[in-house]
C-alpha cells in the first residue's frame, strides 16, 4: 500500500504542489530614502541608514533602493557643499574687487577726446620747500606683501639735488621720457628710483585707464596687474600735500593736475607704494596725490594712443583695450 505524502509547505497533498511562501514586503524607508535623495539629499542619507537597519532586522526587500538612496544622497550633498564653497569664494573675490575699486577715486569713462576742465578749477599750488624736506624718509612695512622680491629704499636723509632726474620708461609701444622732480618730492623719487633699479617695474602692465570730463589717467606700477599690489611698504605724501597745513579743509578741494603730470596712486593719506599714474589730459583731483615728475610730449603720444583705444568692454574705467607693458625703467 502506498503511503500518502505528508502534509507540508512544499510537496502538496497527494502529489499536488503546496502553497509558496508569501512574498516579502518592501521596506517603506527604502522608498522614502530614494525619493528624498533627489528632493533633499541629507534626508535621503538618514532614511537610507534607517532602512538598512530595518531590513537587516526584518528581512524585508528594498536593500538596493536604500543603497541607491544613500549613494545619491551622499553625491548630491558633496556636490552641494562644493558648489557652496565655490560660490563663497567668488563672492569674496567680487567683494575684494569692489573694495579695491572704492579705494581709488577714479570714475569710469571711455576715451573720446581730451576733456577740458572748468577754468575755475584752481591749479596745483606753488611750491615752497617745507622744513625738513628729504631729511627723514621712512618706508615702513605695509600690506599687501611685495608683488616681487624687493629691498626697501634707503631711509633717513636723501639728497634734493639734482633738482631733476631724467629717466626713460621703455614700453612695448615706445619710450616714455620722464623728468623726476627730486627737488619737490625727494622721498618719492628715492623710492621710484630704487624700485626701477631693482627691476621691479620690468614686465609689468599698465592696468588701469580712466577718461572723463574731470579725470584722464593711465595707471601703472602693480606687478599683480590687479590694482591692489604694492612693494610691501608705504611712505608719506609730499608735494602738493605738504603745501597745506595738516587737517586743512582745502586738502579735500580738487585742483587741476595738468596734462603730463606723473603722480603716485594711493588708497588714502600716506599709503604710497609703487603704483603711479600719468595724466594725459588736465584732471581734477584733491591735492593728496604726490606729484613727482612730468612726462615729455613723445611719451604722452604713446599714452594718447592707449587712451584713444579706450577701455576693455567700452567701460569708463578699467583695463586698457590696448595693453601697455613696461619693459624697463632706466635713469638717463
Amino acid at each position: 500500500m502506498t503511503t500518502p505524502p505528508p502534509y507540508g509547505p512544499y510537496p502538496g497533498y497527494y502529489g499536488y504542489p503546496g502553497y509558496p511562501p508569501p512574498p516579502r514586503s518592501t521596506n517603506a524607508m527604502a522608498i522614502v530614502s530614494l525619493v528624498c535623495a533627489f528632493v533633499f539629499a541629507p534626508l535621503g542619507i538618514i532614511f537610507g541608514h534607517i532602512s538598512l537597519s530595518q531590513i537587516k532586522r526584518t528581512g524585508e526587500q528594498g536593500r538596493g533602493m536604500a543603497l541607491a538612496g544613500l549613494v545619491i544622497g551622499y553625491v548630491v550633498t558633496v556636490l552641494a557643499i562644493i558648489g557652496l564653497v565655490i560660490t563663497l569664494v567668488l563672492l569674496a573675490v567680487v567683494a575684494r574687487d569692489v573694495d579695491r575699486r572704492s579705494q581709488y577715486p577714479y570714475p569710469t569713462h571711455s576715451y573720446t577726446a581730451a576733456p577740458r576742465l572748468d577754468p575755475s578749477i584752481e591749479n596745483l599750488p606753488s611750491f615752497a620747500p617745507p622744513a625738513g624736506l628729504g631729511a627723514n624718509c621712512t618706508y615702513p612695512a605695509a600690506p599687501p606683501a611685495a608683488g616681487k622680491a624687493v629691498r626697501g629704499p634707503r631711509t633717513g636723509r636723501v639728497p634734493t639735488t639734482p633738482a631733476v632726474v631724467a629717466a626713460t620708461i621703455s614700453t612695448d609701444h615706445g619710450n616714455i621720457g620722464v623728468r623726476l622732480d627730486n627737488a619737490k618730492s625727494p622721498c618719492t623719487v628715492n623710492s621710484f628710483v630704487s624700485l626701477a633699479q631693482q627691476g621691479y617695474f620690468d614686465g609689468t602692465s599698465c592696468h588701469r585707464l580712466t577718461a572723463n570730463n574731470s579725470l584722464s589717467v593711465l595707471q601703472c606700477g602693480d606687478p599683480s596687474g590687479t590694482g591692489a599690489g604694492g612693494p610691501g611698504y608705504s611712505f608719506a605724501n609730499e608735494y602738493p600735500t605738504n603745501q597745506y597745513a595738516k587737517g586743512d579743509p582745502a586738502l579735500g578741494v580738487p585742483v587741476r593736475y595738468p596734462r603730463g603730470t606723473l603722480a603716485m596712486a594711493n588708497a588714502g593719506a600716506n599709503t604710497n607704494g609703487s603704483q603711479f599714474f600719468i595724466v594725459y589730459a588736465d584732471s581734477k583731483l584733491p591735492p593728496t596725490y604726490t606729484v613727482f615728475g612730468t612726462v615729455d610730449e613723445t611719451g604722452l603720444a604713446t599714452v594718447d594712443a592707449v587712451a584713444a583705444a579706450g577701455v576693455v568692454g567700452g567701460n569708463l574705467d578699467g583695463k586698457p583695450a590696448l595693453p601697455l607693458t613696461i619693459d624697463s625703467i632706466r635713469l638717463d
